[in-house]
């Protein structure tokens, strides 16, 4: 990946300028979430009283770059979505509903061919990151948009903790933390060049780490845009807990009228004993 880096901008640059939007944001929502041990999935669970994919839904519709919504969902959740996440959020943006695949590489194939051909950017992002801010999503595309020779944009968070080669058991290095980022979510790329990524994968039976990894595969410059380290991917039971936490913080932050008690009452409702409960009634972690 290049070293390159982008500075943050304002979320309302775009709407400021009078352009129109030019990035389609494709969510993925399709993953079984069996680390997770719920047998709703991460994804769908409620968190702060909406569905964690909603929280995604509501990030990207609200950024003015963006000018069109693609989920992307497994079969078995049609039902949730229609009947439980869509009800729940009111959406300005279109949006499009792709099938997922059996690897999260293949739901993003799939998200690629339902983007709108006429919006030269694609903004990926994993739904289980229900933390995205507007910030981080329009920096994250005008990073993109104003690095001359870029083929993709992504969002990063430093490394904080000491890293260790190892060998077996043995530790061999202790590299320089500095020239090392964590990957996030959104990415965002040329959606010319991430659709040819995707078929020379396929056509390789090549299987990335992320979708940048597959655009730096065939040489493409890809920078990384400085996202909150609260970004964080909610991938197991732990990660929830942390979610709602700052999920509760974002909320009374920016003063959208739900008081503390509410809040508590969430955290009663939908916390650890909740995900017990799910989880039971799934047949068990």
């Amino acid at each position: 990946m290049s070293a390159q880096g982008c500075a943050r901008v304002l979320p309302q640059r775009l709407r400021a300028s009078g352009a129109t939007p030019d990035t389609t944001a494709v969510i993925l929502a399709g993953g079984v979430g069996a680390r997770f041990g719920n047998p709703r999935g991460k994804q769908y669970v409620d968190l702060c009283g909406l569905p964690v994919v909603a929280w995604s839904l509501l990030a990207f519709d609200r950024a003015p770059s963006v000018g069109r919504l693609v989920l992307v969902v497994s079969d078995e959740r049609d039902d949730e979505v229609s009947d439980h996440v869509l009800p729940s959020v009111s959406l300005a943006k279109p949006l499009t509903l792709a099938r997922a695949g059996s690897t999260r590489q293949d739901s993003v194939y799939s998200g690629l061919q339902a983007a709108d051909d006429a919006l030269p950017y694609v903004a990926v992002h994993d739904a289980a990151r229900p933390l995205v801010d507007v910030s981080a999503i329009e920096g994250c595309i005008a990073c993109l948009r104003e690095g001359q020779g870029l083929a993709g944009a992504i969002c990063c968070a430093p490394v904080t903790d000491t890293l260790k080669l190892v060998e077996g058991r043995s530790i061999i290095a202790t590299p320089d933390r500095s020239l090392y980022r964590r990957a996030q979510t959104p990415q965002v790329f040329s959606l010319r060049r991430l659709r040819e990524a995707h078929r020379a994968a396929r056509a390789d039976a090549y299987l990335g780490t992320d979708d940048a990894s597959l655009v730096e595969r065939l040489g493409g410059r890809v920078a990384c845009f400085p996202s909150s380290a609260a970004n964080i991917k909610v991938t197991v039971p732990e990660d929830y807990l942390v979610a709602q936490a700052l999920m509760r913080a974002r909320l009374m932050g920016e003063g959208c009228g739900i008081d503390a008690a509410t809040l508590v009452a969430w955290g009663d409702e939908q916390g650890p004993a909740a995900l017990d409960r799910d989880a039971e009634k799934g047949g068990g972690r």
